[in-house]
């Protein structure tokens, strides 16, 4: 067998064990998974995550994970809890302490002062009769695998288990909430997922940028307006704001004959498509996609003109 094979060999054992370590992970989950979930629902406060060494990074992207989807969440280190941000933790915060043995030293503390000023513990453990679990108000309990390693010393399955619990208890409480793709938006405006998250009045031009005309204007005032603003099209409004028509290229090429002598009421294509101004903007482009234009007129919750969305501005923006 040659080198890069072996290796592959090593890989696929790994994941296929993980894999097989999380199918008995979610066969596990009972009832204390739902005390927990309902727990955290209840709580005033905030979500509190803590571990130590890999148990802590996991604990840091639980706690981004929950902040993320609509718990309030945040880690605190056990070793700096020891030495004053144990002053973090408050009346309606739960806590989540984290240890694959349950008898992590650097936890006592932490776990000491949940229990003193009755602040709910959750802890997570692979072993129901350690001390985390005995101490915590809800103990979720790992299924007990060993580690991936072989050797059962580096932490791979439990803290992939570990990792995948927290995303469960996560999914659960935003399924819950009805935390949508908009509210992650609002945590989560950065990067490509930002942009694919970003709604039409995000990008939109508004107020004096707008092409609109009214329907008894010439065309030769019409075709002075499509030419300062630069989106190829004029809008026509009615006197309440509302969108009456559009007036295109292809209108334009339509009425060619005499077009001077007409107002844009009689060149303007009625009853254009629009889309909402709170709408996702990947949504604007897609629908200009199908419809082959360049351009949407979005309109407010009463139907009226809110704005104009151009194809480029969503390149710009990333969304495309």
């Amino acid at each position: 067998m040659s080198g890069s094979s072996a290796f592959q060999s090593v890989g696929r054992r790994v994941i296929d064990t993980e894999a097989a370590a999380l199918t008995a992970l979610s066969a596990s989950l009972g009832e204390s998974f739902d005390a927990a979930v309902a727990l955290i629902l209840a709580a005033k406060g905030r979500v509190i995550v803590s571990g130590m060494g890999k148990s802590g990074h996991i604990a840091r992207k639980i706690a981004a994970t929950f902040a993320s989807t609509g718990t309030p969440a945040h880690f605190v280190h056990p070793a700096e809890a020891s030495h004053g941000d144990l002053g973090m933790l408050a009346k309606g915060d739960v806590v989540i302490v984290l240890s694959n043995s349950g008898e992590t030293p650097e936890l006592s503390d932490i776990v000491a002062y949940t229990r003193r000023f009755a602040i709910p513990l959750i802890g997570v453990a692979s072993r129901p009769d350690s001390t985390l679990c005995r101490q915590s108000d809800i103990p979720l309990v790992l299924p007990q695998l060993g580690e991936a390693c072989g050797t059962g010393v580096v932490p791979t399955i439990s803290t992939t288990m570990t990792l995948a619990l927290g995303d469960a208890l996560a999914i659960a409480l935003m399924e819950h909430r009805k935390f949508t793709p908009e509210n992650f938006r609002d945590v989560h405006p950065g990067g490509k997922l930002g942009a694919r998250l970003s709604k039409v009045a995000d990008l939109m031009h508004t107020g004096d940028e707008l092409p609109m005309v009214r329907p008894d204007t010439p065309m030769g005032d019409v075709l002075l307006t499509i030419s300062q603003k630069g989106f190829g099209v004029a809008g026509i409004a009615t006197p309440d704001g509302r969108l009456a028509g559009v007036i295109t290229d292809g209108d334009l090429r339509r009425h060619m004959q005499g077009l001077l002598d007409h107002t844009a009421a009689e060149v303007m294509t009625a009853n254009p498509t629009t889309v909402p101004a709170g709408a996702l903007a990947e949504l604007a482009v897609a629908v200009m996609n199908d419809r082959k234009i360049t351009c949407l007129f979005a309109l407010n919750d009463a139907g009226r003109i809110a704005g104009i969305l151009h194809i480029h501005d969503c390149l710009r923006a990333g969304v495309i």
